[in-house]
């Protein structure tokens, strides 16, 4: 009848005729063993609860060998005077090739005679089974775990692989020699790193084990530049050609297979099939070490094919453990087990056979097996050569010591961390080369520090040998940002980024990021230049020159002064003004003062000190000449018409009251506007972005004020001075005054016009030039002629001539 019948006569009608089986060896202790020595190809359905037969299931040749190597391990420590040395080990090991029907071994593994026993009854030990070896994937042991975890059985695995055997709420007694996935995606992603690899598929077992792996990956490559361009599941019914149009459609190269081996067969023969050529594969280790599929006709036109896998360790003595292993006779007839899915129907295979399937899991198998050894040798107490055989064992004794282990096994020092995972053994990188080998290239460490290698020389790749690229747009040039198109970030244009940014690839490659005030960039950059800081210092050349200029004018007006003092009652001298020549000369020179103060670095005293000497003092000049123009046309034209006027203007004081209103007017309104707004001094960044050119900043509205009365003064003196242009020679000071307000208008139209078109440093000399020039218009063209005469034609400079010029011009208007 097999095994396919009810739960409840399975152990009824299986009777035990034959004298050795490879699934049994009796023992004072027994370790249980499920292995998926047969695999379900497809779901099975049923309409009653019934237990799988395993045996008429398709066969794993790997997992067969994982079987063989925990029965040798038991044997090689039975033979071992040093572990147990007067213990005999014994085995109990079920064939568990489905997911959801293979309860019948593992209940048998914790029970007795049919009957399993409750926790609250410790003292009671059912079973001589100690703990269980497997099992070997992610779903067969969320299955079946939860049995053993309720009364603390111990389970090392050597395949499940999940996250969430880590989680000790859930599985107290669960410890695995195998590394979880966690660390598979790490070495998985380090390669897609360490090539540059930027656009794959992840195609995954649809099962627990797969699932985790895709969670996984997409945590892990979060903060990288990697894309998950495309991720199916894959199990039994999967349409592997679809699934491979899909990916050459989006242009990806490089496929990462996350599946057991049934799994990356058949999506590999499909590649193999539909001539899905020039491909990078990266196999995770459940099938990197596949001995099939590298002998597969046209597996080379698929492309390069690396893997990740556990180290292949020789394993000393299993060789002459299964040529030995397979002269004995073992029952095969099902009907003749003891119990169900204990049957291998493998009887014609060779050892050469079983020796060369995949050697994949085969330390983890070793040393689960030794681990529990370990611990049994602890709790018996072994140590002193002999075992202390009136010690009760019970399995979470056992399980106390495994959380404890730490011994060394070829060469590797085998313990647990506090979930239960290893904290031995590494990873190798593997290549499939041409002669169908699976050829180590590279190695991940995780401790005692992370290291990672791989020695590109060794891989021959597909297409010119080059490493291959897999990318969903090209990288951008330097000084270029990328504008991600749609969700993917690997996906994206280029574009240039402007003046005044730069892109740093490795803080923020999408980003063009403004450089600082202080800083500028030239289009495509990828970091910013300091700018050059400009102002005038004292030590240029035009700041020299500046300086000269002004001590010589500020010597001129006291040379001046002095001639004119000395010359003072000559005719000369009275009508340039009198007195009040020694009031505009000194308002000149105190003028000339601000254009120190367009030298050196501004400060809020020096902008302040630019402007206001000159407006203050130069207001009084205008002042001055506004009421000496008035006054030669009030002698000459209007003492005549308006008698009244004139006299009226003598008697107070007229010019004393216009100059001094017109400087306590503008006194106050430059108080109240520096009050407003202050001239401060401002970094100029617009005109030029490789430079800050530091000036004072002006506020209109506050300078409105003063400059309104400068223009007023400069009208009235223009209209007054215009309407003597016809008075005798020596008085026509009129003219000069003209003159000097053509050239001091000049001077500033021509400095607007520059400062619109330039604003460079030299700006500032410019202005302070025009400065200058405003008051030398004064000084050379009023007082100069006049000092002429004085010193050089003094016969000029008489009383008689002066007369003599009156009478000409008084025959002339009566006339």
């Amino acid at each position: 009848q097999g095994c396919g019948r009810h739960l409840t006569h399975q152990q009824d009608l299986c009777v035990l005729l034959c004298p050795a089986s490879e699934f049994h060896m009796d023992g004072d202790y027994l370790l249980g063993g499920l292995f998926d020595i047969h695999q379900v190809s497809a779901s099975v359905n049923q309409d009653r609860p019934e237990a799988i037969d395993c045996s008429s299931q398709p066969f794993t040749l790997s997992s067969y060998r994982r079987f063989q190597l925990m029965r040798y391990s038991v044997e090689q420590i039975n033979n071992s005077t040093r572990l147990l040395p007067n213990i005999s080990l014994g085995y109990q090991i079920f064939d568990h090739c489905s997911d959801t029907q293979n309860f019948p071994g593992p209940l048998n593994l914790i029970s007795e005679n049919n009957v399993i026993q409750p926790w609250y009854k410790p003292q009671i030990n059912l079973t001589k089974v100690i703990a269980v070896i497997g099992t070997y994937t992610s779903t067969e042991t969320l299955t079946v775990a939860p049995l053993f975890m309720v009364n603390l059985f111990p389970m090392v695995s050597y395949g499940a692989a999940s996250s969430i055997f880590s989680k000790k709420q859930n599985f107290p007694s669960f410890l695995r020699t195998v590394h979880p996935n966690k660390d598979v995606v790490e070495v998985i992603v380090n390669i897609l790193l360490n090539f540059n690899w930027r656009w794959v598929a992840f195609l995954y077992s649809d099962n627990d084990y797969g699932k985790d792996g895709l969670d996984l990956f997409i945590q892990k490559i979060k903060d990288t530049e990697i894309c998950l361009a495309y991720n199916e599941g894959l199990d039994y019914y999967t349409d592997n050609p679809t699934i491979l149009k899909q990916i050459d459609a989006q242009r990806i190269n490089v496929i990462i297979v996350f599946a057991p081996e049934w799994n990356a067969e058949a999506l590999i023969n499909s590649a193999i099939e539909v001539n899905f050529t020039n491909r990078v594969w990266i196999a995770g280790d459940a099938w990197s070490l596949n001995k099939n599929l590298p002998k597969e006709k046209g597996i080379r036109n698929i492309g390069t094919v690396l893997g990740v896998s556990e180290p292949a360790m020789t394993i000393p003595g299993f060789s002459d453990f299964i040529y030995s292993s397979k002269k004995q006779t073992y029952c095969e007839n099902a009907g003749k087990q003891k119990l169900c899915n204990q049957v291998c129907n493998c009887s014609s295979l060779t050892p050469e056979e079983i020796l060369a399937a995949d050697p994949s899991f085969s330390f983890p198998v070793y040393s689960a097996v030794y681990a529990t050894s370990y611990a049994l040798h602890h709790v018996l107490q072994c140590g002193t050569g002999r075992c202390n055989m009136n010690i009760t064992v019970h399995p979470y004794m056992i399980l106390a010591e495994l959380r404890k282990s730490n011994f060394t096994l070829l060469n590797e020092s085998i313990h647990f961390d506090e979930n239960g995972d290893p904290m031995f053994g590494y990873y190798s990188i593997v290549f499939w080369n041409s002669t169908g080998g699976a050829q180590e290239v590279g190695i991940h460490k995780f401790r005692p520090s992370l290291y990672f290698f791989i020695n590109t020389t060794k891989i021959n790749w597909h297409g010119n040998g080059e490493v291959p690229t897999s990318v969903c747009s090209p990288e951008c040039p330097e000084g270029y940002a990328k504008r991600q198109n749609g969700v993917q970030k690997c996906c994206f244009t280029c574009e240039i980024c402007p003046n005044g940014t730069y892109v740093n690839i490795t803080e923020d490659p999408y980003t063009c990021i403004y450089c600082k005030d202080t800083e500028w960039s030239e289009e495509g950059s990828t970091s910013c230049k300091l700018r050059v800081v400009e102002y005038i210092a004292f030590t240029d050349i035009g700041a020299i020159l500046l300086m000269i200029g002004s001590c010589a004018f500020m010597g001129l007006t006291l040379a001046m002064s002095v001639l004119f003092a000395i010359n003072y009652n000559t005719p000369v001298v009275r009508s340039a003004g009198g007195p009040m020549c020694f009031l505009i000369l000194g308002c000149l020179t105190l003028c000339s003062v601000g254009v120190f103060f367009y030298l050196g670095k501004p400060t809020t005293s020096f902008c302040i000190m630019r402007l206001l000497p000159f407006t203050l003092f130069y207001t009084v000049c205008l002042a001055c000449f506004v009421v000496r123009s008035f006054q030669i046309v009030c002698i000459f034209k209007i003492a005549a018409k308006f008698p009244r006027l004139h006299s009226m203007w003598i008697k107070y004081h007229g010019q004393r009251l216009v100059i001094t209103g017109a400087f306590v007017i503008q006194s106050l309104i430059l108080l109240i506007g520096y009050c407003y707004g202050p001239p401060m001094p401002y970094n100029e960044r617009f005109w030029y972005p490789d430079k800050i050119i530091i000036d004072c900043d002006i506020n209109l509205k506050a300078t409105a004020g003063p400059v309104i009365v400068l223009v007023s003064l400069c009208s009235l003196c223009f209209i007054f001075s215009y309407m003597g242009k016809d008075l005798p020679k020596n008085y026509n000071e009129a003219k000069a005054i003209t003159f000097c307000l053509l050239l001091l208008i000049l001077t500033w139209i021509i400095f607007a016009t520059v400062h619109m078109l330039y604003r460079g440093k030299l700006i500032i000399i410019f202005n302070a030039l025009a400065v200058l020039s405003s008051l030398y218009s004064f000084l050379l063209w009023y007082f100069l002629p006049k000092c002429y005469i004085v010193i050089f034609e003094p016969y000029k400079n008489t009383q008689q001539y002066f007369q003599g010029l009156i009478q000409n011009y008084t025959k002339t208007i009566s006339q």
